[in-house]
């Protein structure tokens, strides 16, 4: 029954809040409408160079295939390669694009031809792609003009092989597929750990928490009563995101919605437990502030949010174990994308156990109350 009106009055108090029931409501859905299409790692719209020495049919092709290609857009056409350079430098363009003049007669006759592709490697990520794709397109279009200068020859056309990959789990390769679900952890993570620490730190400074010391509510009651109404509001700002995410980008769970539910569960236990021990060590609100920005900003650089796990440095790599967003963002991906099952994700299963036992008992542990 304590914790009953315990609970009630933690409601009460969000809802006298003006702020916090805007936040919880409007968080998920900017987080989710906006922030994937802002935390895009695709490169597009790619600023090419185009140096034409032959002006031939054979060049005007291929330069209409790469615009075709819908990563390049042309924002320059130069005479020669320096004139080019120098519209790089002003970061006009960030690739280069230089076809030497009788560019179609070698090909025609020597059955072979040179294109020069420089790329901007300032942005390395962008340099690196963008003279990939190029090179992409020139493939493709040298594989076109083979067989038609081959059909008509007496060798005619020579097989070959035609490569088609296949996408599993995500075939349009849409990175924000990648992102909604990491990005719901992103919401959880913010609702469920910043909001318990700064309203026990809140209450620390008005005092509120001093009367709470000296009635007979027991510890493990009292860290309870903080714990669920915050885990309450986790699962309707999840059943939220879900739904932003199945309305806005079609994006359904491929596995079961019990499964998703149940370690969500787990992660907001967790790390609401987190939040509770961070506010047991802070003594205002801007101390809570600090050091909570500290740790969830080393959990999301070290979860795979943006980049691969796997990308990182080994010492980097065993560090990240120790972030509950790393289980629990690979959790949601693969029972979005996947439709993975409990008994696929054991790993993360035993992890998220074990944060919730040891933040959980951490809390109450560092919990000092005062008589």
């Amino acid at each position: 029954m304590t914790l009953r009106y315990l609970i009630e009055k933690e409601f009460k108090q969000i809802r006298r809040n003006g702020f916090l029931p805007r936040l919880i409501l409007g968080l998920p859905i900017v987080a989710l409408i906006i922030y994937p299409f802002a935390a895009n790692f695709d490169v597009k719209n790619i600023a090419l160079s185009v140096v034409d020495h032959d002006k031939s049919s054979y060049s005007q092709q291929l330069i209409q295939k790469v615009q075709a290609s819908g990563y390049f857009k042309i924002t320059d056409v130069s005479s020669s390669y320096e004139e080019a350079l120098s519209v790089v430098e002003r970061d006009k363009a960030d690739v280069i694009l230089e076809i030497p003049a009788n560019f179609q007669r070698d090909f025609i006759k020597e059955k072979k031809a040179d294109l020069l592709v420089a790329a901007n490697a300032v942005n390395g990520n962008k340099g690196g792609l963008g003279s990939s794709y190029l090179q992409g397109v020139i493939q493709d279009f040298n594989s076109e003009i083979r067989k038609e200068v081959l059909a008509g020859t007496s060798q005619g056309v020579s097989a070959g092989l035609e490569i088609v990959p296949l996408y599993r789990y995500n075939p349009t390769l849409k990175y924000e597929v990648y992102m909604v679900p990491a990005l719901m952890v992103m919401i959880l993570a913010m609702i469920c750990g910043f909001l318990p620490a700064l309203n026990i730190v809140g209450e620390k400074e008005s005092g509120t928490m001093e009367q709470m010391n000296v009635t007979p509510v027991k510890k493990h009651i009292f860290i309870l009563s903080k714990l669920i109404p915050y885990w309450i509001i986790g699962y309707i700002v999840l059943t939220l995101g879900m739904l932003i995410a199945m309305f806005f980008w079609k994006l359904i769970p491929r596995g079961s919605v019990l499964t998703l539910y149940f370690f969500a569960t787990l992660f907001i236990v967790s790390f609401s437990g987190f939040g509770l021990v961070i506010s047991n060590y802070a003594t205002s609100i801007q101390q809570a502030m600090f050091m909570m920005f500290f740790f969830v900003l080393t959990f999301i650089f070290l979860s795979g949010l943006y980049t691969p796990v796997e990308n990182m440095p080994v010492w980097a790599q065993r560090i990240s174990d120790f972030s509950p967003l790393k289980y629990i963002i690979q959790v949601l991906r693969m029972i979005y994308l996947k439709g993975s099952s409990v008994t696929e994700l054991k790993k993360p299963l035993l992890a998220l156990i074990g944060f919730a036992i040891f933040f959980y008992s951490w809390a109450i542990i560092s919990y000092r109350k005062r008589g």
